[in-house]
């Protein structure tokens, strides 16, 4: 097999020391690493059909790997007027006019990135924006991706006028003290309704935004990622990417098991287990136990401050304990997200009943974690179970001195165990960085950057949140490397510069380790490789 790429001249960052190997050059063939030397050995392996590429001294790592996130669904959500740089009602009501302006007549408005703290003190809600939205269907989705608001007339063509049951427990119409709809809609099902009466995009303009989205990803260094949803067209999309060598990333699927699934849909989503293709693959499942803090919709072991967050997604918490052991025994990995106190205590006890009845071996992990207590912390370890964390989440969206809405809703004790990054990788869990996009944007050096000095992105001279919990930079790193490919089974292949490893592989301009973490997203990033192959490649190399 002739050697398909060299590169010369590098840096080679091992991720588990932190120190550089020895060797300064390697070449790739098959989509592995076939060779570590020095420049003069490696370049002899070249021949005419060989891409060789001069770094000049840049620093490689392996490949970057977000933890979470939504390439399909967030290329689409993302679609439309861009809400998070808003601070306040005012600045809302003015972007939201501009955009209405620019809508031809009876055109939806889709907004995006909604942070229910502009809302200070007031209910979220439409009524803020009643007079700006008259008469146009409009829906802003909020930073959570797990709430939206839909304007009236929105609601008048889905045909909601008043509350609904649905089967997930948490989700809700809200509604005020005469039954009529505010304009919140929590959760995915009561999102549904009114998205239901929008137009669709087309599926190749879907197509098309997601191979764009994730080109771009390619180009912020990641070479892959951990999906968390598997809806609508996904895998089909990601297969023809695939096929047509058109996918920059390699992704490891888990679809949604959500409450009311059967046993018939339990056996397909244990049958679909190892679907996929050269670069993609379904392994795992994606499951629910709570909603969001901000909400009022995650599952708490005492009500926040509204009285809210006291039940689980699942009417029936001990089912959702069943389906766990059913997919122990049959080898495939969980992800569920978990936010509140309860909701984590809760997947951590049908873990233990599982490997109680079981056996070990299966990797499940949890997802979000932002507020749990001591005992639940050392849990992690001792069932082997991964602690999969989105620390711009804590920068962006809460602050240091608690009056945003998280925080508020919590109270000083539970706000104060806000993400327990450190905590949990001091107690001996496999701690996984992500960004959960588009919760949070995807570039992976503003991820590890969070994860070091927890201070909003937009302005980092503001104080940390809990600087106490900050990871290293090579404990950041290793978040989106070794962690990653340890999470998914892959240790043996991934997550380290190693001959016979795949040759995913990142280059920056500097060391991301001794980059200041408020410096680190400004990085560049010259050239991002999967499976042997750039898949991003900077004007200067």
């Amino acid at each position: 097999m002739s050697t398909s790429l060299v590169l010369l001249s590098a840096a080679l960052l091992d991720p588990v020391s932190g120190a550089f190997l020895p060797q300064t050059a390697l070449a790739a063939a098959g989509g592995r690493i076939t060779a570590l030397g020095d420049d003069r050995e490696i370049r002899a392996l070249a021949d005419a059909s060989t891409t060789v590429i001069d770094l000049k001294g840049a620093v490689v790592t392996p490949g970057l790997v977000d933890g979470h996130l939504h390439p399909v669904s967030g290329a689409e959500l993302t679609h439309g007027l861009d809400l998070s740089a808003c601070t306040d009602i005012p600045g809302v009501r003015a972007a939201l006019a501009r955009e209405v302006a620019s809508l031809a007549p009876g055109a939806w408005l889709h907004a995006w990135g909604l942070d229910p703290n502009v809302f200070g003190d007031l209910p979220v809600a439409t009524a803020p924006f009643d007079a700006v939205l008259d008469g146009v269907p409009a829906l802003l989705l909020l930073f959570d991706a797990h709430s939206m608001l839909a304007s009236r007339r929105a609601m008048e063509l889905a045909g909601v006028d008043g509350p609904r049951t649905f089967t997930q427990a948490s989700a809700e119409i809200v509604c005020d003290g005469h039954g009529r709809p505010t304009g919140l809609l929590l959760e995915d099902a009561a999102c549904a309704l009114v998205e239901s009466a929008a137009p669709r995009p087309t599926r190749a303009e879907r197509r098309d935004r997601l191979a764009a989205t994730l080109r771009a990803m390619a180009a912020t260094g990641l070479t892959g990622g951990h999906v968390m949803d598997a809806g609508g067209d996904s895998l089909a999309f990601y297969g023809e990417l695939d096929a047509a060598g058109d996918l920059p990333l390699r992704l490891r699927v888990a679809p949604w098991c959500q409450p009311g699934t059967g046993d018939d849909e339990l056996r397909a989503l244990i049958a679909q287990q190892g679907a996929g293709g050269r670069l993609w693959r379904t392994d795992g499942v994606k499951i629910f136990m709570d909603g969001t803090i901000d909400n009022g919709t995650a599952w708490l072991e005492r009500p926040d401050h509204h009285g809210e967050s006291t039940h689980a997604f699942w009417p029936d918490p001990a089912v959702y304990t069943r389906i766990v052991g059913e997919l122990h025994r049959a080898g495939v990995p969980t992800a569920t997200h978990a936010i509140g106190d309860a909701a984590v205590r809760h997947v951590l006890d049908a873990v233990e009943q599982a490997q109680a009845e079981s056996g070990r071996g299966v990797r499940h992990r949890v997802e979000h974690i932002e507020t749990v207590p001591d005992d639940t912390v050392r849990r992690f370890a001792e069932l082997g179970v991964v602690a999969s964390m989105q620390p711009t989440h804590c920068c962006d969206f809460t602050r240091a001195d608690h009056t945003d809405n998280w925080s508020r809703r919590l109270g000083q004790e539970r706000a104060a165990r806000a993400w327990r990054c450190r905590d949990l990788w001091d107690a001996g869990a496999t701690v996984v960085l992500g960004s959960d996009w588009p919760i949070a944007p995807y570039p992976p050096l503003g991820v590890m950057a969070g994860a070091r000095h927890r201070r909003p992105s937009r302005d980092v001279t503001q104080p940390p949140h809990g600087p106490e919990q900050a990871l290293s930079g090579l404990e950041a790193l290793q978040g989106m490397t070794v962690n990653s490919a340890w999470t998914a089974g892959e240790e043996h292949e991934a997550g380290r510069i190693t001959v016979g490893g795949r040759a995913d592989l990142t280059a920056f301009a500097g060391n991301p380790l001794t980059t200041a973490a408020t410096d680190l997203p400004e990085l560049p990033v010259l050239l991002t490789v999967l499976d042997g192959r750039p898949t991003h490649r900077a004007a200067q190399v």
